[in-house]
C-alpha cells in the first residue's frame, strides 16, 4: 500500500500526531509519498520521523492508493488539485477549525489504518468544475471542487455579468460578483453570501450573486451537467476570477465557460456520520 500526504505548513501543534502516524505506517510496511512543502516544514519539527517517507515530490508526478490531507478545508481543496484525475481517494484530517471536508481530527490520525481495515469509511464522489477562458497564466489549474467566482477587483465598482445556461440567456446581473458553487461548495463562499446549503452528493450547481444590486436576483440551482458562461463587464478594465481561492485578473468582457470537470474527486468520510450530523456539529443547528 502507498499513501500520499499533503499538508499545510501550520503543523506545530499537530507534529507529535504526525510523528506517531509516520511511525505506524513504517511499522506496517506502508510506503509514503509526501509533497515537498510539507516535508520541508516537518523537517524542522520532526526530522528523524521523516525516514518513513520513501518519496518526496514537488508536483503531481506520483501514484498512491489513497491521499491524506493534513490541514483544513483549504488544504483539502489544494490536495484535490494535487491528486487531479488520478482517481485517488482523499481523507481529510483536520488540524484547523471548521473543516466541512475533513473527516478525522488530527488527534485521531493514528486511527486511520484501523478505520480502513474495519470498513468504517465510506467513499463519495464529488463532481468538480472545469473552467475555460482567456486565462493569462497557463500554470493555473482550471479546476475547482468548491466554487468558481467572478468578482470585481477590490477598489472597483460592481460588475455587470451576462449569464447563460446551455447557451440560453438567463439573466444580466449587477453585483459585486457571481459564484458558481458545486453541491460540495455550497457550505463555503456560497453559504456566506446567502446561498442555499445543498446535500453534497446531489448533482447540481448553485449560481449565487454577491451583493446584487436588485433584491429580485436570488440564488438559482441548476443541473450539474449544465454548461454556464459568464461574460463580465463594467467600468473597470479587469475582473477577478477565483477557483477555490486561487485567483487571477481577466480583461473585462472575457467570456468564462464553466462545466463539469472530466473527473470526480473521491472523498473518504466516516461511515457513521451523516451530512446532517456534520451540519449540527459545524453550524450548531438546533442549539438554543
Amino acid at each position: 500500500m502507498r499513501i500520499a500526504i499533503y499538508g499545510s505548513r501550520r503543523q506545530h501543534k499537530a507534529a507529535e500526531y504526525i510523528r506517531d502516524f509516520l511511525a505506524m505506517l513504517s511499522a506496517a510496511g506502508i510506503s509514503v509519498v509526501m509533497h515537498r512543502k510539507l516535508y520541508s516544514h516537518l523537517y524542522e519539527l520532526i526530522p528523524r520521523s521523516l525516514a518513513a517517507v520513501a518519496t518526496v515530490v514537488d508536483g503531481d508526478d506520483f501514484g498512491a492508493d489513497m491521499a491524506v490531507s493534513l490541514g483544513g478545508d483549504g488544504t483539502f481543496l489544494r490536495t484535490a488539485v494535487w491528486v487531479g484525475d488520478k482517481g485517488i481517494p482523499i481523507i481529510g484530517v483536520n488540524t484547523g477549525h471548521l473543516g466541512f471536508l475533513t473527516t478525522l481530527p488530527v488527534e485521531r490520525l493514528c486511527e486511520l489504518l484501523s478505520a480502513l481495515q474495519n470498513d468504517s469509511l465510506r467513499l463519495e464522489r464529488r463532481h468538480m468544475l472545469s473552467v475555460r477562458s482567456c486565462l493569462p497564466d497557463s500554470r493555473m489549474v482550471p479546476y475547482a471542487l468548491n466554487e468558481v467566482a467572478v468578482a470585481k477587483v477590490e477598489t472597483a465598482s460592481m460588475i455587470e455579468a451576462r449569464v447563460e445556461i446551455d447557451g440560453l440567456h438567463m439573466a444580466d446581473y449587477r453585483a459585486d460578483g457571481i459564484i458558481v458553487a458545486t453541491a460540495t461548495g455550497s457550505t463555503a463562499y456560497n453559504l456566506s453570501v446567502g446561498g442555499p446549503i445543498v446535500q453534497p452528493t446531489v448533482d447540481v450547481n448553485v449560481v449565487t450573486p454577491v451583493a446584487a444590486h436588485s433584491l429580485s436576483m436570488r440564488p438559482m440551482v441548476v443541473s450539474g451537467s449544465s454548461v454556464l458562461s459568464i461574460t463580465a463587464g463594467g467600468r473597470a478594465s479587469h475582473v477577478r476570477l477565483s477557483l477555490d481561492g486561487r485567483s487571477c485578473l481577466l480583461d473585462t468582457g472575457c467570456r468564462i465557460e464553466i462545466a463539469r470537470a472530466p473527473f470526480d474527486t473521491l472523498v473518504l468520510l466516516d461511515a457513521r456520520r451523516t451530512f446532517a450530523d456534520i451540519l449540527r456539529d459545524k453550524l450548531h443547528w438546533g442549539e438554543s
